[in-house]
């Protein structure tokens, strides 16, 4: 399995630690993810790509099991209607396969809005471009690696 992808240069360019999880086998489940990497299912970051419009984007990071408010994501953007992007979007937007997909490296830039339990645990696991390998970090030094991110707040 590779050692070094986008996601994992943007850390190393910004000296970044990090280590690298390679799941004996790839997960089928959350709570699978985070049992294997010998974590909490709310440690595990997912990034969640949703279309605004035709080519627009955004990437939505939620701790583990936590669920996307579609009202709530809709108030925010200030659009009535937004859609999940297909596998291929995906693919297109982030340089990255569904399952894999992390907020570090992507292939264009897009909008990055986080919900604020990603950074309440000290340690998360994001994706690495590649399936079946995991980045674990600390959260700080992930808030640290996102720059200009904005910060989803149950309001």
């Amino acid at each position: 399995m590779p050692r070094s992808t986008p996601a994992t240069q943007a850390l190393d360019h910004l000296d970044i630690p990090y280590r690298l999880f390679e799941h004996p086998q790839v997960p089928g489940s959350l709570e699978q993810a985070a049992r294997d990497r010998g974590q909490l299912p709310q440690q595990v970051v997912r990034s969640l790509l949703f279309r605004i419009a035709p080519g627009e984007f955004v990437l939505v990071l939620v701790a583990g099991p936590q669920q996307v408010s579609w009202p709530k994501l809709r108030g925010y953007l200030g659009v009535s209607h937004l859609t999940m992007a297909s596998e291929q979007e995906v693919l297109e937007c982030t340089g990255y396969p569904i399952g894999a997909v992390g907020p570090l490296g992507l292939a264009h830039p897009v909008r990055l809005l986080v919900d604020r339990g990603v950074f309440d645990p000290e340690e998360v696991s994001i994706g690495s471009g590649v399936r079946g390998l995991a980045i674990i970090l600390k959260s700080s030094d992930l808030q640290k690696a996102l720059k200009k991110v904005e910060i989803l707040l149950d309001e």
